[in-house]
């Protein structure tokens, strides 16, 4: 049963990359039955055996396609932009007002962790770790 399911997944894998290859080589649907049935004679994918699946994609790669890994997510980071920075370094300046400490502060701790001469450069993961760097420090500071 298990290595039914991994064939399984070969093959929609395969024809996932034959119908990418179609759509970035820019084929119409004629010329890509044509293809089919020149190398396999049939005129869906779905009736490719795994060699004629093999095939196909050769000859597709022959005919300049190039097979990309996908993009993989950072797994426990949400994208950020340079406009998520803005919060953050509000969250920062606050805190500093609160323990009556001055940018030079977060720019010394940016030196520290990060070796970033100043906050304003650092990235927003950065950022967020000088926040809770800062958020103990306050919490150290009022106990």
């Amino acid at each position: 049963m298990k290595a039914n399911n991994t064939t399984d997944q070969k093959r929609k894998r395969e024809l996932a990359q034959i119908h990418i290859a179609k759509i970035q080589l820019g084929l119409d649907d004629d010329t890509y039955r044509d293809i089919l049935w020149n190398i396999a004679q049939v005129r869906s994918s779905r009736d490719l055996n795994q060699a004629s699946r093999k095939r196909v994609l050769e000859h597709l790669t022959a005919k300049g396609w190039q097979k990309k890994k996908p993009a993989r997510a950072q797994q426990g980071k949400s994208p950020t932009t340079a406009i998520g920075k803005a919060p953050l370094m509000s969250k920062i300046g606050a805190l500093l007002t609160e323990m009556q400490l001055p940018w030079t502060y977060a720019n010394g701790i940016s030196q520290q962790m990060f070796k970033v001469e100043r906050v304003d450069w650092c990235t927003p993961q950065q950022l967020h770790k000088l926040v809770a760097a800062l958020t103990y420090k306050a919490q150290k500071q009022n106990a």
